[in-house]
């Protein structure tokens, strides 16, 4: 394929084939936890990072939707961190289970991503990632979210594009371990968000509505999905930094 889009196709499938896991050993390991942690702790990182942190959480509320045989109307992102997802179907149970699945998905997320790199999964990784990104472009009614999305999009392609199997494993450690601590921080915000009782923009609120069940009970079942998906991230990690022992 000789066509600038063929060639990227062809590195997107390449990237479908199993490589051996990065060596970098626990040293290795720390320095690219740390930068991570400057993606999603500090203020000024996190109004970028934090963007893409939504794109999953919204991601996630679509995934859910169709997954229950709802059709997704669309998503709509905002430079403040807000996003929503529209559907329509059946409603229900479905439309809890729909409603959900926003906070803990970056925690699932993350920790799939760390599994995925310790046992030679990174390139597919990136390379399904980019193809799911680009295609949620059509999914996009605004122009922010037609800039957030686009960015993670391009991002996402780059790293398919200019990496290799060692860049992969790289980017898919530091991606996988600053997504569980953005989906940590965005629960602290949300629960904030209900001492406050500013709760339009809770999907626990969501949720009680929808359900009658207390508002804190769908923020503990929050945490435990974020809080499991932590504890089972130890595990690859583990692996990736015995890798070069």
């Amino acid at each position: 394929m000789d066509t600038l889009p063929g060639q990227l196709w062809e590195r997107i499938t390449d990237g479908f084939l199993r490589v051996a896991p990065p060596a970098i050993g626990a040293t290795g390991l720390v320095l690219l936890a740390v930068v991570a942690v400057a993606l999603s702790v500090p203020r000024r990182s996190w109004r970028i990072f934090g963007l893409f942190v939504t794109v999953v959480h919204e991601l996630g509320h679509a995934a859910a939707a169709l997954l229950t045989l709802q059709r997704v109307t669309g998503i709509t992102l905002r430079l403040d961190h807000s996003g929503t997802t529209t559907s329509r179907g059946r409603r229900g149970w479905r439309a809890a289970f729909t409603t959900f699945w926003g906070y803990p998905v970056p925690a699932v997320v993350g920790s799939l991503l760390l599994w995925g790199t310790a046992y030679g999964w990174a390139p597919a990784a990136l390379s399904l990632g980019a193809v799911l990104l680009v295609a949620a472009l059509a999914l996009i009614r605004n122009g922010q979210g037609a800039l957030i999305l686009g960015g993670s999009a391009a991002v996402s392609l780059g790293l398919v594009w200019f990496g290799g199997a060692a860049a992969a494993g790289y980017a898919c450690l530091v991606l996988g371990i600053a997504l569980l601590v953005g989906a940590c921080r965005d629960w602290v915000k949300v629960a904030g968000v209900h001492r406050r009782r500013d709760l339009a923009s809770s999907d626990a609120h969501l949720l009680r509505l929808a359900t009658r069940v207390p508002s804190p009970v769908w923020l503990g079942l929050f945490a435990l999905v974020i809080t499991s998906a932590v504890a089972l991230s130890v595990a690859p990690l583990a692996v990736i930094a015995a890798a070069s022992s």
